[in-house]
């Protein structure tokens, strides 16, 4: 069915189909599948859950999949079946060439099934469909064909981030439109250095430092030493400059610097083995290996080609989501252009602005030192790396986000497009609450990056509590991105108090301006009488009379149904739910509230309810009962035990508040079951996945609970208490009281309280 493991193409017979466990989703139900394919018709992919056989054909697969068919009805349609049967059948031209391999990309992401043609996913995308009913365990990709043999390689497999799923295509195609008027200028200049590599070298005088000499009429060609040694091995020294090729003719030539250049040339037929004998004295072995492949392919099928018609070859992309402002799409090694790091100007091959400065007969042109003030060494040391690596090398400091806003602001000085793509993939993932400010401070300047400024946006409104509380760095936003924050539809509060807090902290300046988007009816009516005696209510008329205006409303139930399309009167759609702590044993806390379906009916018990679910460091039991702890009834004995872990004993109880729900807790209760093992030493921490665990509060010697069956509460204060979390826990960090069993936590009940979501 296939060639032989040496080969670097695959090849699948008529009705049958290849599978590789390596061709595998990471995440069930989300992935992207990019190829290069050979084929008259019918380029075949099947995504199914497990892996199938060598004759495994799609069409007598009785279990859920997918398939996704390019070049059907003789290379003239595009269908999807899902299962079996036809879900899409539309017209599509030439999506299958037999003379030479083309590039795909097919994505899947919770039944949206994305297709595109090209080296780089998510870009020049051909076709889009939803399954409704989605089928979220695909995981194997299966290459397969129909009546005819169909050539595959280069297939790889990758992940769908969070964060990428959405931006991958605008952060790399820079497609986000701005809307206003004299930014085109901006956008053609964009485009420019989008499309700056080194295939504006091609041939070209400027800083060429190499000569051919070709053919027997001795013909000049230009060309540059520093991509003519990173790409083969040529006869170059320091004083010879020259290199003649009599017998070989200028289209031969053309096509090997092409292809060094570009990553891509087509030369007729019959000189494929001319231009793979320059290849093999050059020893730019990419080049000689494609050549040797379409060989290959011209003697296995000869009726794939017409004779003298021209033979298309490309350099596997090592970076398949990468463009080609730097030279992953190009016979480029890597290591060797490190090793001419920091002696040559090939900086210019990389960076248009650096282009124009050296050959413009700007000053820098002929002069041996080039002064670039108000960059950082260790951001232009960066810079320069990245030309020479391709690699954004970032240590894990406290300093990592600082330096890659600084190389994003150099990468979009020089017109670095691949450094500024990376940055901006990078800042993606660095992205979190602690980091959102500067990141803001950043991208708002730059109109490219209008749509990474957009999802700050949203990840300060949604947590702006923390945001605007366990640092002032939001007092140095400029005015249109804190009003974009503070009149975002996701803004996220526990009261309507921290939203006229920190617009009081950004600036009393504008602070009349800011006015209107605090709703002041959500505001408790001491606080807005206290306000409406305050200085500011004195001194800005507009502050005093929505003061009063609210005051008003409240006093006189003027904030009635007929006023519910007024916005200022409405809670904040995604506001939490206030569930604070009144006292030790209430039904206010969390866990109750969950009992009761979030206040839908009777309280019942909410582990056997399915609304939580609790853990416990050792296996359930008669005395370790999850629904125990939420039972609301005294427990004799009750206790997880300990397990060893790294050595250590780890004892202790989880609640998960389930997957739709997240909390900002700002207190918990515990209570002490019968025994006399009471607990001294333990945190109280809280975690998003469950796996990376933050504290919230530490205890040390606590002897708070001294009594069996005691209650006992504690307030959750600090940055940390203003996050929400969905997972919560109690674990011992040392030994309790009780010496015959001193790692077993003896709890009879917790509780949480705070803002639930």
């Amino acid at each position: 069915m296939m060639d032989k493991k040496e080969k670097k193409f695959l090849t699948v017979a008529p009705f049958e189909c290849a599978w590789r466990k390596d061709l595998k989703f990471r995440e069930a139900g989300r992935g992207c599948v990019a190829f290069e394919a050979s084929a008259h018709n019918d380029v075949t992919l099947v995504f199914r859950e497990n892996v199938g056989s060598q004759h495994y054909h799609y069409k007598r697969d009785n279990s859920p999949h997918y398939t996704v068919i390019l070049g059907s009805h003789r290379n003239r349609r595009l269908k999807i079946e899902v299962d079996g049967n036809t879900v899409v059948d539309v017209e599509g031209v030439g999506l299958c060439c037999s003379s030479a391999f083309q590039s795909y990309w097919i994505s899947i992401c919770d039944g949206l099934i994305s297709i595109g043609k090209g080296r780089y996913p998510f870009q020049n995308l051909v076709f889009q469909w939803l399954d409704s009913n989605p089928n979220c365990s695909v995981r194997y990709v299966g290459l397969s064909s129909w009546d005819k043999h169909v050539g595959y390689r280069n297939v790889s497999v990758l992940p769908l981030t969070d964060n990428h799923i959405s931006l991958w295509k605008h952060v790399d195609c820079n497609e986000y439109i701005c809307e206003e008027d004299g930014e085109e200028e901006l956008e053609d200049e964009q485009t420019v250095y989008e499309k700056w590599g080194i295939e504006n070298f091609l041939e070209s005088w400027e800083l060429s430092d190499v000569l051919f000499i070709v053919g027997t009429e001795e013909s000049s060609v230009p060309a540059h030493k520093t991509i003519l040694v990173a790409s083969g091995n040529f006869p170059l020294s320091s004083s010879e400059d020259v290199i003649q090729l009599k017998g070989v003719t200028y289209p031969v030539l053309h096509a090997l610097l092409q292809y060094i250049y570009t990553g891509r040339t087509q030369i007729p037929e019959p000189q494929l083995g001319s231009l793979r004998a320059l290849g093999l004295q050059f020893e730019v072995i990419p080049l000689v290996k494609q050549c040797e492949e379409a060989m290959e392919r011209l003697k296995l099928n000869r009726k794939l080609f017409d004779f003298g018609k021209s033979v298309e070859l490309s350099y596997p992309c090592t970076r398949p989501h990468c463009c080609t402002a730097f030279p992953f799409g190009v016979p480029v090694d890597i290591l060797r252009l490190k090793q001419l790091y920091l002696t040559s100007s090939t900086v210019t091959l990389w960076s248009l602005p650096f282009a124009k400065m050296f050959t413009n007969g700007m000053s820098e042109t002929i002069a041996s030192e080039v002064f670039l003030r108000d960059i950082s060494p260790e951001a232009f040391k960066g810079l320069l790396e990245f030309m020479y690596s391709g690699e954004l090398n970032l240590e894990a400091t406290i300093d990592s986000v600082a330096l890659l806003l600084q190389l994003f602001l150099l990468a979009d000085q020089y017109g670095v497009t691949l450094l500024h793509q990376e940055c901006c993939k990078t800042l993606l993932e660095y992205l979190s609450e602690d980091s959102v400010c500067p990141i803001l401070q950043v991208v708002s300047s730059i109109p490219s990056c209008k749509l990474i400024e957009e999802t700050c946006e949203m990840n300060f409104s949604m947590h702006f509590d923390y945001c605007t509380t366990a640092s002032i760095d939001f007092v140095l936003l400029d005015e249109t991105t804190f009003s974009n924050i503070v009149q975002h539809p996701d803004l996220t509060v526990t009261s309507e108090e921290k939203v006229l807090n920190a617009i009081l902290m950004w600036g009393c300046r504008q602070f009349m301006t800011f006015c209107p988007f605090v709703r002041f009816l959500l505001l408790p009516l001491a606080l807005l009488e206290k306000l409406e005696k305050s200085n500011i209510s004195r001194n800005i008329s507009t502050f005093n009379n929505l003061v009063k205006e609210a005051i008003n409303c409240i006093k006189h139930g003027l904030a009635g149904p007929e006023n519910e399309h007024n916005l200022r009167i409405q809670h904040r759609r995604s506001s939490y739910k206030e569930l604070q702590y009144i006292c030790d044993g209430d039904s206010n806390g969390v866990l109750y509230f969950a009992g009761t379906s979030y206040g839908k009916h009777q309280w019942v018990n909410p582990v056997l309810a399915k609304r939580i679910t609790i853990t416990a460091s050792s296996p359930p039991s008669r005395f370790t009962d999850p629904k125990a702890l939420v039972s609301r009834t005294y427990q004799g004995t009750s206790f997880a035990g300990p397990q060893i872990k790294d050595g250590h004993n780890c004892t202790w109880w989880m609640v998960d508040i389930s997957a739709d729900h997240q909390l900002i807790c700002n207190y918990y209760t515990l209570r002490q079951d019968g025994s006399r093992a009471y607990m001294r030493y333990w945190k109280f921490q809280g975690s998003l996945d469950g796996k990376t665990w933050t504290n919230l509060r530490v205890h040390e010697n606590d002897q708070t609970i001294c009594k069996p069956g005691q209650f006992a509460s504690w307030p959750v204060t600090g940055p940390n208490a203003l996050l929400p979390y969905r997972f919560f826990r109690v674990i011992l960090t040392g030994p309790t009281t009780d010496a015959s069993n001193p790692w077993n936590f003896c709890i009879c009940l917790l509780e949480l309280y705070g803002y639930f979501y």
